[in-house]
């Protein structure tokens, strides 16, 4: 019997194609269920000069490290100055969000989170959602 399991995937932020988030900022999924990761996902969400993602929670750990630009990242309502390289580490349901804090620069983040079942709950609505429906990668 062959084993049909994905043993690993090669991939190109460049040739994949950014899903809107709104508010000016776009995300490329790339590590996913989709390409057979079973127990993390990853992705970069750019963000346009002045643009931010609302406050929100995950239902697991969240890393998030900052490829270009420079963001505000509120972590549990204190806010953090990051610049390249630098990384976050946010516990599972903790309140959080980022913003580029350029009004005319763009700014990238790198984010990984440790479950392929992760949710996004918007802090002031409640709305809950997998990621992988927020990035249409089921």
């Amino acid at each position: 019997m062959t084993d049909t399991r994905p043993t690993g995937a090669v991939l190109r932020p460049s040739e994949i194609k950014p899903r809107e988030r709104g508010g000016g900022a776009r995300t490329v999924p790339l590590v996913t269920r989709r390409i057979g990761s079973t127990s993390l996902i990853n992705g970069i969400t750019a963000f346009e000069g002045g643009a931010s993602i609302p406050t929100h929670t995950h239902n697991c750990e969240e890393s998030v490290m900052v490829l270009e630009g420079h963001a505000i990242a509120t972590l549990d309502g204190v806010e953090h100055h990051l610049g390249p390289q630098e990384t976050t580490w946010i516990a599972a349901n903790v309140p959080h969000n980022f913003r580029n804090a350029s009004a005319t620069e763009p700014m990238k983040i790198f984010w990984t989170y440790a479950s392929v079942d992760a949710t996004r709950t918007i802090v002031a609505t409640g709305d809950t959602r997998t990621i992988d429906a927020e990035h249409d990668a089921k």
